[in-house]
């Protein structure tokens, strides 16, 4: 079974920016994936002290992660610092950015940019069950 690294913004969001999203993919995608979810080590309001933690803990997640769903709806460091280490780890990216014009850092540091987030859950469905990096459809845009 493949698993998905929850990639986004935590830092200064409140739990419904935080879990809803998650969530909701959780929910979706729950029967034929394992989830690797940042959120299990919530340090919003102590983060200062604990960023050996922090990034060694996502870190891990990253690597032991077959797939990172990137929610870049809103601009994150530590979101942007992922994706940029899942992309160069050779990691499947999927990045999620609704903008009409997003950055070329994102886009260009990911697998797979689709505009919503049932573009994302669909290509998960679709494509990324059983087959190899390599062998993926060509879907940088959507």
């Amino acid at each position: 079974m493949k698993t998905i690294y929850l990639c986004g913004g935590i830092n200064g969001m409140d739990d419904s920016e935080c879990r809803g999203w998650r969530n909701l993919v959780k929910s979706d995608l729950g029967g034929d994936f394992l989830f690797l979810d940042p959120m299990r080590r919530d340090y919003r309001g102590h983060e200062y002290g604990n960023e050996e933690d922090i990034i060694t803990g996502d870190i891990a997640d990253i690597d032991s992660s077959d797939i990172v769903l990137v929610n870049a709806q809103r601009p994150s460091w530590g979101t942007a610092m992922e994706l940029f280490y899942a992309f160069r780890a050779g990691k499947t990216v999927i990045s999620i950015c609704s903008a009409t014009s997003p950055s070329p850092w994102l886009v260009g540091h990911s697998t797979y940019h689709v505009s919503c987030f049932e573009a994302a859950i669909d290509l998960c469905r679709k494509h990324v069950i059983g087959w190899r990096h390599d062998q993926m459809p060509s879907m940088r845009r959507g």
